[in-house]
């Protein structure tokens, strides 16, 4: 019999990759250098991108649409990037390194000067490859699903991670942004860098009290196996009422064909469990899709994301839900300069010209009015769509 109080059965480990003794690590012990992780780590990004607009017009010289589109497209790869971190963290290095590895390389760019600006925020963006998909999962690992006390926990997490969020933001576009207008940018770029370096601090500091998932392989391959097995096996024939078997439902169908020298070829046949880790992120997807707005739904798309994912996909379905906001801030992109263009065809200053006091900003505001109410009448029809998982996959 297993020894009571360490996980064997989810392959849950300690900072020695031995198993995890319950009473010792894991849940609200572990949680607070996380969540200081993150806080600060967010001072840090935000303290970046508050004020980056004005920095980009009175210290580059750059035109309002010019920055305004230079500081959106960075963002949107701040939180595209992290897909790739996912990705590392689910196949092969686990939530725990994919962070450790790339704060410290967030901490050397953050303090890059002038001369290499944007390489040192495209820098910074690459650091935020192995943070953002991994810092919520990895909190959430803390707290074990089949304890329902734990279950309980997990949720309240999701709060203070958000709370955590928040702290770090509201610093920054406070203090921060007074900082940088009345003392100096060198001041207000330092700061971050210093706020990064507590953040890794921090996380380094509660290792000897993490619980670590083991990396669970190449969710893409798996992914893929099942597509190429179920195009392989189209014509197969199935029952005669197609509410039994689905397309990708076919992968797991057994031919004489699946064999190769003996042993099952896994780009033929998957198994059950490959094929609902590809139904989930499908069904992901669409939610995904939907969400550009973050404010009022990231701690519940947070858990749901986390609740949702296949067990070894959760950074990889974390990350998906930040590229929402990497899909806002390109679309952002699209909308400044398309609205620029138009407005100012007529020798008119235009919605958003350099001097805003002359322009109508305010239209600009309205039309993100308009896509807003678009876009919730497409996440309502999607929600009721949604079907849940019932079970662990």
């Amino acid at each position: 019999m297993a020894e009571e109080g360490i996980y064997k059965e989810d392959g849950t480990t300690d900072f020695r990759n031995k198993p995890a003794v319950k009473h010792k690590t894991g849940t609200w012990k572990a949680c607070p250098y996380i969540l200081g992780n993150e806080c600060c780590e967010r001072l840090a990004f935000y303290g970046i991108n508050t004020n980056l607009v004005n920095y980009l017009k009175f210290q580059l010289n750059q035109r309002n649409v010019t920055a305004v589109s230079n500081v959106t497209n960075w963002s949107g790869m701040c939180y595209v990037m992290p897909l790739i971190g996912a990705l590392f963290a689910d196949a092969y290095l686990g939530r725990y390194w994919t962070i450790a590895s790339f704060s410290i390389s967030y901490v050397f760019v953050s303090s890059f000067r002038i001369g290499v600006f944007f390489l040192g925020l495209y820098l910074i963006a690459f650091g935020t490859v192995g943070i953002k998909p991994c810092v919520s999962s990895f909190g959430a690992d803390q707290f074990d699903d089949s304890d329902e006390t734990e279950k309980k926990q997990k949720s309240s997490f999701f709060n203070w991670f958000y709370f955590s969020i928040n702290i770090g933001a509201l610093v920054a576009s406070s203090v921060l942004v007074w900082i940088q207008t009345n003392i100096g940018w060198g001041w207000g770029f330092g700061i971050p860098a210093v706020a990064m370096a507590i953040a890794v601090v921090s996380f380094f500091s509660g290792t000897k009290l993490y619980r670590n998932q083991r990396p669970g392989g190449s969710p893409l391959t798996r992914i893929f196996q099942v597509m190429v097995a179920s195009v392989g096996k189209a014509r197969v024939e199935v029952p005669n009422d197609k509410s039994l078997l689905h397309f990708f439902d076919k992968a797991a169908v057994v031919t004489s064909n699946d064999q190769t020298k003996g042993s099952i070829n896994p780009w033929k046949l998957c198994t059950i469990t490959q094929i609902e880790e590809l139904k989930s992120i499908i069904r992901l997807l669409l939610i995904w899709a939907t969400g550009c707005a973050e404010v009022f739904t990231f701690i519940g798309q947070l858990e749901f994301f986390y609740g949702q994912a296949p067990d070894a996909m959760r950074s990889l379905c974390s990350a998906l839900s930040l590229t929402t906001a990497a899909l806002g801030n390109y679309l952002s992109t699209f909308l400044v300069n398309i609205v620029a263009d138009f407005s100012t065809r007529d020798g008119d200053y235009g919605w958003m010209p350099n001097y805003l006091n002359y322009g109508h900003l305010h239209y600009f505001f309205w039309l993100l009015a308009v896509l807003s109410v678009l876009n919730l009448g497409v996440y309502l029809m999607v929600a009721r769509w949604y079907t849940f998982k019932k079970a662990p996959i």
